[in-house]
């Protein structure tokens, strides 16, 4: 949205398009990831997130108002966190780093069936020219989806990736790095606005095209 009125190609169709796909990225897929975080902790032992009433699909428990708004205007933000006790796992390293990564798989696999959804309603329903909102609304999904899904990929704390490191590191550099954690996000921030957050677009692009791939040519073939 800010990258529209930045660019003065400011269209008011393809703004609410836009708007409408953050919020579904909010009230949607944002509870997904932290959910898919907490059921595979739950199911590895750790119930804190079930205790916590985090074991929900409702938006309301996972809204981070800040991360909510940014993914509104900029295309990328957060969630609140799904907490984890790595005490109560019956293999800490290999569950937290399970855990962790369980939010980003559960980003690709929206995203991945978005595509499916848009190349089915292209097939489908090509002739009916209003479809094509329909269609752009659920590519932008997908899209912030992947990007999410790399971003939180990163190995700086707090996102997912400083979690997979759990299992690669000795304890003792993992919880030095972790002391940081409030400081990185301030660090990870300024990434974003430099290059980084391009190269992270240019990943999220391959990642949606190898995604569409896959898929095109099983329309191809009904074709």
């Amino acid at each position: 949205m800010l990258n529209m009125l930045l660019s003065g190609n400011f269209d008011i169709k393809s703004a609410l398009v836009y708007f409408l796909s953050t919020c579904a990225v909010v009230f949607l897929t944002l509870p997904i990831h932290e959910f898919a975080h907490g059921y595979t902790a739950n199911k590895l032992g750790d119930p804190t997130a079930r205790y916590q009433g985090r074991l929900t699909l409702n938006p309301f428990a996972h809204i981070d108002y800040l991360g909510a708004l940014l993914i509104v205007l900029i295309g990328f933000g957060w969630a609140k966190p799904v907490q984890v006790n790595t005490r109560n796992f019956r293999n800490p390293k290999r569950d937290m780093a399970i855990t962790a990564l369980a939010g980003p798989v559960s980003n690709l696999i929206v995203a991945f069936v978005l595509i499916f959804l848009m190349n089915l309603i292209a097939f489908f329903g090509s002739s009916i020219s209003a479809l094509y909102y329909v269609i752009v609304f659920l590519e932008n999904i997908a899209y912030i989806n992947i990007y999410l899904a790399v971003f939180n990929l990163i190995p700086i704390p707090p996102l997912d990736g400083s979690r997979l490191l759990s299992a690669l590191l000795p304890d003792r550099i993992y919880y030095k790095l972790m002391q940081y954690e409030r400081f990185m996000f301030i660090f990870i921030l300024v990434l974003l606005f430099s290059n980084l957050g391009k190269y992270i677009g240019i990943a999220a692009g391959n990642i949606f095209n190898a995604f569409a791939r896959i898929i095109v040519p099983l329309f191809n073939l009904l074709g």
